[in-house]
């Protein structure tokens, strides 16, 4: 074998072990509403007859308002998002919050009923009539190109479990819930998450978090400073709700972009193997 041959064999050997590697370092979690599952009709539309109904009926919330509410990074929590905007309407009448009648127990319960219904054992309520955002087959694509896959939601377990399971299909899924794991931008439950996902711990595998809300994109810059170490790229959705009008494209773009995302996708699915290869890349230059 002449030396000539044995560089250019060594060299595509080489190739294919970087190749290799890059296809079996990535990690991706996905948060699950407006990510999963569009939620406008359900935990948003949900979240609105909370508000009207402990303001007995004298507001309620238009999506833009809601949209300004979580643009502010704290309120991932559609409960704690419907009792603040109660809060704020009533000092907005010239109340103290000290002074205000509200029982946190009884807005979740009203809350759930819509969301769930009032059923416990069979649902009837708006989850039942969420559009889904992605098909297994798009996780399996993910699989089949080394890419291990979870989630980190702050919806309850039972509802996550209700998408991913029952009409998703995926059998016991990685899954950190609201009741495994502090609320974001709390970076907590997606390092549990990747915890469960990575098989070698040692190699500090490239993470991608896949949000829709600005506290998604917080959550990737807290665990970028609690953990430098290891690669972290945070991916904005647009959820369907703001995809109604170009300047609310812009706008809601610009503001996933203004937090922290590496990029702004339109749907989902758009996060093929071969983009998460090419952001990873991209990143690990960067660093």
């Amino acid at each position: 074998m002449s030396t000539n041959f044995r560089l250019i064999w060594r060299g595509i050997l080489n190739q294919e072990l970087d190749a290799g590697l890059k296809r079996s370092a990535a990690i991706v979690v996905f948060d699950i509403d407006g990510v999963v599952r569009d939620v406008s009709g359900s935990y948003r539309r949900a979240l609105a007859d909370t508000v009207e109904q402990f303001t007995q009926n004298a507001y309620r919330p238009t999506s833009q308002e809601i949209d300004l509410l979580k643009s502010e990074g704290t309120w991932n929590n559609d409960w704690e998002a419907s009792q603040e905007l109660v809060y704020r309407y009533f000092e907005t009448q010239r109340s103290l919050r000290s002074s205000i009648d509200l029982n946190y127990s009884e807005l979740v319960a009203f809350f759930q009923s819509k969301y769930r219904g009032t059923d416990s054992d069979h649902w009837t309520g708006y989850i039942c009539d969420e559009p889904l955002l992605l098909e297994s087959a798009y996780l399996d694509s993910l699989t089949r190109s080394g890419i291990r896959w979870g989630f980190f939601s702050g919806a309850t377990r039972a509802s996550a479990n209700y998408v991913l399971e029952k009409r998703l299909g995926l059998q016991s899924p990685v899954l950190i819930a609201m009741e495994d794991a502090p609320g974001k931008p709390d970076p907590a439950g997606l390092f549990e998450s990747v915890q469960q996902l990575e098989n070698q711990p040692d190699l500090r595998n490239p993470v991608l978090y896949v949000g829709d809300t600005v506290a998604d994109m917080y959550t990737v810059d807290r665990a970028r400073t609690m953990q430098p170490d290891r690669v972290w790229i945070a991916i904005g959705v647009l959820p369907p709700h703001v995809q109604q009008t170009s300047e609310q494209i812009r706008s809601y773009t610009a503001l996933l972009i203004q937090s922290g995302a590496a990029t702004v996708l339109n749907n989902v699915q758009e996060l093929t193997p071969e983009k998460v290869f090419e952001l990873v890349q991209l990143q690990s230059t960067r660093i």
